[in-house]
């Protein structure tokens, strides 16, 4: 067996608690003799939902060895609430135990550097692999494998049941709602997105009619009890009278005819679009990622791609899905349609007048939109790390990780400012943010009905009806940004390495040429001299301008690895991608080096 480093492993600390433990509180020593697996994510991000999923089948394969350990690391302010990682542990059927690290304390110990990080602790509790980004779970199986055997040889390794307590179900008619819809009959649909499934209720947004879905995770085209969704989300009506439905999870586009209560599958194939994957074609034979919401415009229907930070399009003419907008960088860039930038969309609305698709991009928590002629324009925000509440000039105007867009007949937008626990208006007339109403808990989505909204609160699993106020309500200003530290790097040339070490029993895939991918940008832009753009090493020196002393290094990088077995003629490949947002600030003292761990560990460290 290959000789592996080996770091003692930092305690776990988090100020906030133990969630799913039946109020147990753990130290490492606690879980001596088991295969740990630290999962640092936060719940605002679409990549950590993703390890979620590509976690599940290892979870419960190895239930008896390894644990996996949730490590929740705020982003955005209301993610350092105790309640609202509550609820995002339910939401999204976390089914191990989470550390609710407000501070990131935990996060700095471990030295991490990106949402989603993936630490594996041995059973003698010695860190033996970090890996970042998605795409990682073929790797971290096979040295899940090799630990159990060699720790089981060593009598090192303990088998049993882990730590983790499921938590009492609740009795509501909807469990976390992601989107609704108004029905001709003034009825509504919603997506009940952790019953992965859609409800039908009448006009008083309290009665159900009926449901659509077993309730179970799945994917099956059929009548209303045959149907499986995987937290469903967005929903809009297409020229037939069906509805089309963003499958978030299942990475597919569903449509349901409400006349005879089949759904069946548009777009999708199930599996989630990687880098290198078709970005046009069939729609049946084309991958998605994420769609989060769904809005017909411009004589097709658009998707919110969260997964991959682009819009996509699905002519019903053709059959066929492509790239609308957006480059799958992460960040904030206007401009020609494919040269634009967004992060984690996660609502769309056409305006009334039919010009414009509105964009509520959840990660810049930013309000943009896409005129006729395949502009992207933003409206409010500035970029990945700046949110709060604040009303004002738009230039000004501050949201917090928005995930529903509303058109109002005048012209302005609705913003479910879901952080904000709010509902902003943007007036495009006078470029202005007021509020519209406050103490709503983490709004999704309104639809307008007789000159009221319905707002979807998620986190209070209801529908809530809001009558339009005269004048806005103004709050006090709220500014915030990300509490990460900024790094400290040095003036002059700054060297990044992108660490990735192939998973024992593969190289990287070089048969097609260059394996490896590396994009960097910042921001602002006159952060670097040179350095910018992409490239194929996974390594590259950044010069840094004179005067420019703060800023954001972007970086993408992927590398494709396959089996490294000569006889086999199709070796399975698997790819490795993540990018990274890092603050960093210009300093005498600072680091002339920038190493980011995709997969393995840092050497030089």
């Amino acid at each position: 067996m290959a000789t592996r480093t080996r770091v003692r492993a930092p305690e776990l600390i988090g100020k906030g608690g133990w969630l799913n433990t039946g109020d147990q509180q753990y130290t490492l020593a606690d879980l001596r003799g088991r295969i740990v697996i630290l999962d640092f994510w936060t719940f605002c991000c679409v990549n950590c939902l993703h390890v979620l999923d590509e976690l599940r089948e290892l979870e419960e394969k190895h239930r008896d060895t390894v644990v996996i350990i949730g490590v929740h690391s705020p982003k955005f302010v209301h993610e350092a609430e105790h309640q609202a990682v509550v609820d995002a542990v339910e939401r999204y059927e976390v089914h191990h135990p989470v550390l609710d690290d407000p501070e990131l304390a935990t996060w700095k110990q471990y030295a991490v550097r990106a949402w989603p990080t993936l630490v594996v602790i041995d059973p003698e509790g010695y860190v033996v692999a970090q890996h970042a980004g998605e795409g990682h779970a073929h790797a971290i199986e096979q040295l899940v494998e090799e630990l159990e055997a060699e720790h089981a040889a060593k009598g090192t390794l303990r088998r049993g049941d882990g730590p983790y307590v499921a938590p009492e179900p609740v009795a509501t008619h909807l469990r976390f709602p992601g989107k609704a819809l108004l029905l001709p009959d003034g009825g509504f649909l919603v997506s009940d997105t952790t019953r992965h499934r859609l409800v039908e209720i009448e006009r008083d947004g309290e009665t159900v009619r009926r449901h659509f879905g077993t309730g179970h995770r799945g994917l099956a085209d059929g009548g209303p009890g045959e149907v499986r969704f995987s937290e469903p989300q967005g929903l809009a009506v297409l020229p037939d009278g069906r509805i089309a439905v963003a499958d978030t999870v299942n990475h597919a586009i569903r449509a349901l005819d409400l006349t005879t209560g089949v759904t069946t599958t548009l777009a999708g194939t199930s599996h989630q679009w990687w880098q290198g994957s078709p970005t046009s074609g069939p729609a049946r034979e084309v991958d998605l990622s994420s769609p989060w919401d769904v809005a017909w415009f411009a004589d097709r229907l658009w998707i919110a791609m969260a997964g991959v930070h682009q819009l996509w399009s699905y002519d019903p003419e053709s059959g066929t899905v492509q790239v609308a907008a957006g480059t799958t960088n992460e960040g904030l860039v206007d401009g020609p349609a494919d040269e634009a930038w967004f992060a984690q969309p996660s609502g769309l609305a056409a305006s009334a007048d039919g010009d414009r698709l509105w964009v509520a991009d959840s990660e810049t928590s930013a309000l943009r939109y896409v005129d006729r002629d395949g502009t992207v324009h933003t409206a409010v925000g500035t970029g990945l790390f700046d949110f709060g509440h604040r009303d004002g000039a738009a230039d000004q105007a501050l949201f917090q990780h928005p995930l529903g867009v509303t058109a109002l007949p005048d012209g302005s937008v609705a913003v479910s400012d879901t952080y904000n626990h709010a509902l902003r208006r943007y007036d495009p007339a006078t470029r202005e943010v007021t509020t519209l109403a406050t103490d709503l808990r983490e709004p999704s989505d309104a639809v307008l009905v007789d000159g009221d909204l319905v707002v979807v609160e998620s986190a209070r699993h209801r529908l809530t009806r809001l009558r339009l106020p005269e004048e806005a309500v103004r709050v006090a200003d709220q500014a915030h940004r990300t509490q990460r530290a900024a790094t400290e790097i040095a003036p002059g040339t700054l060297r990044l390495d992108v660490v990735f070490q192939a998973p024992a029993g593969q190289k990287l895939d070089t048969r097609y040429g260059p394996s490896t991918r590396l994009l960097v940008s910042s921001t602002p832009p006159e952060l670097l001299a040179e350095g910018v753009g992409p490239g194929t090493d996974l390594f590259r020196d950044l010069v840094l301008a004179d005067g420019v002393t703060e800023g954001v290094l972007h970086v993408s990088a992927m590398a494709a690895s396959c089996d490294d077995d000569p006889e086999n003629e199709y070796p399975a490949c698997h790819v490795h991608q993540q990018d990274w947002g890092v603050p960093v600030r210009v300093s005498a003292q600072g680091t002339s080096r920038l190493p980011l761990v995709l997969a393995g560990m840092d050497e030089q460290a």
